[in-house]
């Protein structure tokens, strides 16, 4: 039935591959087959998170050709363009209107002198000076038929201007025609897609029934994933994504999904696009941060190469992380590098001080962002106050932040322990701040600053000698099928003050839909991995019914220890635990229920490209049987006998 109201909410070109989708649905009819294929998003250029730089934090819809391009030129002269920031994003406020009846957007000629081009309107004089200068171009649109500027704007000042058809500039029911003309015809390599036409254009909303807008029955809902209609929101990005590969043969383009972790895109957005907004916008406000942040921090498995968690962009540059807070913007900018989220700085740099400067250009952390393994960093220890992160480079060393999220110093104990190296070892730390090394053996105590990151780059010996534990891979860990049947928000994100809407309304309740997805070293639920009693530092917690892919570089053997995690509430129903490679059964376990003791179970991956691991039950109510593959790892050899 819901897929059945989408296709009456849906322009008729979106109909295709909604219809598609249903059909596809139907011919699925067991979603825990092996399909012996990466599923996550490939497709674009984003095998590392892009870095660039954004309008709308420093400017809002108040944007000009002028800002664009100063902002462009201290990138290039700064040398910040030759450590990775390349992309230029125009974002809301650049539409004057769309042309009745061709429908050709048009642009704002007081704003943009150089779109005035023959008496023509495009973009195409400023994407060239931009390629010109080495650098990439980003523009903005909305899935629905207006944006989020037009929706929620005190004024019309930036506003596009004109009858209600003419001010309708978003994607819908145009998504071929204004794809060809952002990227054929006017030479843009990115653009954001805005979920508020979506959102906010009901027939109760004030501008609509003033006659401003036209009404768009809403099929997103940021505060309950149970209330979105999640068909008819991947059906318009499955249009779109047509759209782009057809007017970008050549790939070189990236896709932002902006539905701030409504409709549970946490689940799905890493299959359609390159980056998916984690969170509702971020604030220059250090509580604001902390909400963006726990919106992806616990959502490692969901990110890869190509497809990454967004927790939106870097704010560095005001509020609480101006030039006079310069611990919080080095925190901000340190937590950002570990998820691996996008580098998009969005200050007004004609005027950035040069300190604030040399934190976005700290070549070091930016390695550690843009390290090609692609593993966001994981929580080793987790609590309100402090958090240890930890991300496997491709070096095999790792990265490891102290982040003191409180108002005190905290004097952390950090072990080899927190870092999968053997306690008997030494190991080395380098400072990616301060540049100072020191070492270790077993454990060392760290003072951390309130609001303080502590970053380092560490080396020492690895506790798995021949291999590497599935969570300290998470962008080789794809939960195809996480298990999640009633998506439920997420009660451990930081619950801001300050955010879009500031202290209007009864405040934000937990909203992001999350809770029970797959973890790295965790339970769905947050839980320590156990199985009968036995605990398990290292593996992956997920949901049964439930399908892992695994991308393998070159391992010969995966190993497990399988079973119900003793946290399962069901006490019932039991779990089978296969193990394919490349489509073919390699293993598969006795049926195991809660309270029995964790199986081994392991095959012969060498030639494998990828793995998939499935945990198989009758039971219905998959929220209840959490399962765990204990120690899962990858070896390069044989365990010895």
């Amino acid at each position: 039935m819901q897929a059945q109201r989408s296709l009456r909410r849906l322009p008729r070109l979106a109909l295709i591959p909604l219809l598609f989708a249903v059909a596809a649905a139907h011919a699925a009819t067991d979603p825990l087959a092996p399909t012996a294929h990466w599923s996550a998003y490939t497709a674009g250029r984003a095998a590392v998170p892009p870095m660039g730089w954004s309008s709308w934090n420093a400017f809002g819809t108040d944007i000009d050709e002028a800002k664009i391009i100063g902002s462009a030129q201290r990138i290039v002269d700064s040398g910040l363009a030759a450590k990775g920031y390349r992309y230029i994003n125009i974002d809301d406020g650049w539409a004057l209107r769309r042309q009745v009846p061709d429908g050709h957007l048009v642009i704002r000629p007081d704003r943009f002198p150089s779109s005035v081009t023959g008496g023509a309107s495009t973009f195409r004089p400023l994407t060239d000076k931009l390629h010109a200068m080495g650098l990439k171009a980003g523009i903005y649109s909305d899935l629905g038929r207006n944006t989020c500027s037009q929706a929620y704007s005190g004024t019309d000042t930036d506003l596009p201007k004109g009858s209600v058809l003419e001010r309708e500039i978003g994607l819908y029911g145009h998504i071929d025609q204004d794809i060809k003309l952002f990227f054929a015809d006017w030479g843009f390599d990115f653009i954001k897609v805005d979920g508020c036409g979506l959102r906010a254009y009901g027939p109760s909303s004030p501008k609509v029934r003033s006659g401003q807008y036209r009404a768009l029955t809403p099929v997103l809902d940021l505060e309950s994933v149970a209330r979105s209609n999640i068909p008819a929101v991947q059906a318009e990005f499955t249009q779109i994504n047509a759209a782009l590969q057809h007017n970008n043969p050549d790939g070189d383009f990236l896709l932002s999904l902006c539905v701030w972790g409504a409709a549970d895109v946490r689940a799905w957005g890493k299959n359609f696009g390159n980056i998916s907004r984690t969170s509702d916008d971020i604030r220059p406000s250090w509580t604001r941060m902390l909400s963006n942040f726990d919106s992806a921090a616990r959502r490692a498995l969901y990110g890869h190469p190509g497809s990454w968690n967004d927790p939106d962009m870097l704010f560095i540059g005001a509020g609480d992380f101006d030039a006079g807070h310069l611990v919080e913007a080095r925190s901000h900018f340190a937590l950002w590098a570990m998820l691996n989220a996008p580098l998009m700085t969005g200050a007004d740099l004609r005027t950035t001080p040069q300190a604030l400067m040399d934190i976005f250009g700290n070549a070091d952390i930016i390695a550690v962002n843009q390290d090609p393994a692609g593993n966001q960093a994981t929580l080793a220890y987790d609590a309100d106050d402090l958090e240890i992160l930890v991300k496997t480079l491709a070096s095999g060393q790792k990265a490891v932040a102290l982040f003191n999220r409180g108002f005190a110093p905290i004097d952390v104990d950090l072990t080899a322990e927190h870092l999968k190296f053997r306690k008997d070892a030494p190991v080395t730390l380098t400072d990616l701040w301060t540049k100072a090394g020191t070492s270790f053996t077993n454990e060392t105590r760290i003072r951390v600053a309130p609001r303080e990151t502590r970053i380092f780059r560490a080396e020492g010996t690895r506790t798995l000698a021949q291999g590497m534990y599935l969570s300290e891979q998470p962008g080789s860990v794809n939960p195809a099928v996480d298990g999640v049947s009633a998506p439920q928000a997420d009660p451990t994100i930081f619950r801001s003050s300050f955010g879009w809407t500031g202290t209007k309304g009864q405040g934000e309740r937990p909203m992001y839909a999350g809770w029970g997805g797959a973890r790295a070293d965790s339970t769905p639920y947050g839980q320590t991995l156990q199985i009968a009693g036995t605990p398990y530092a290292a593996g992956i917690g997920i949901l049964a019914n439930s399908r892992l892919e695994v991308r393998n570089h070159g391992y010969r053997r995966l190993d497990a220890r399988v079973g119900v995690d003793d946290s399962a509430q069901d006490r019932t129903h039991a779990v089978t635990f296969m193990i394919y490679g490349d489509g073919k059964l390699l293993a598969t376990s006795k049926p195991s229920r809660w309270g029995q003791p964790a199986q081994a179970l392991g095959a012969d991956v060498a030639g494998v490209k990828v793995i998939e691991l499935v945990a198989r039950s009758a039971g219905g109510a998959n929220e209840q049987l959490p399962v765990s593959w204990g120690d899962a790892a990858l070896l390069s050899a044989a365990p010895a006998r």
